[in-house]
């Protein structure tokens, strides 16, 4: 998988990564399964073609390679590859217009979730 999203999205969800993405990979859950798939995005791990325009845009700084994810989010690759499974519960991500997280914000979240930054 070339690109996880990690929990560092859950309930943040801002879709500037889906505005730049060229082959739309970044979907959102749509399901009842909220306990499984959580309030965030995801990438189709077989759609991605690994250009890495969507890192940048991450103004919570959620989004890693497969091979740099922190520890504290490994888990977040198999939840990413989840949606193989169940892509009738997904639809591509549609980009919203969301004000950006301050630096403050953006390393509350990061605590929050245990990544010092």
């Amino acid at each position: 998988m070339p690109y996880v999203i990690s929990s560092l999205c859950r309930d943040c969800v801002d879709t500037a990564c889906a505005a730049v993405c060229p082959v739309e990979c970044i979907y959102e859950y749509k399901g009842e399964d909220k306990e499984t798939f959580p309030n965030q995005l995801y990438i189709h791990p077989e759609e991605c073609i690994d250009c890495g325009a969507c890192e940048p845009e991450c103004p919570w700084q959620a989004i890693f390679t497969d091979e740099s994810i922190p520890e504290i989010f490994k888990d977040d690759t198999l939840l990413n590859a989840k949606i193989m499974d169940r892509k009738d519960e997904f639809e591509v991500a549609r980009t919203l217009e969301k004000s950006k997280p301050t630096p403050e914000e953006v390393l509350a979240n990061k605590r929050k979730w245990g990544l010092e930054a």
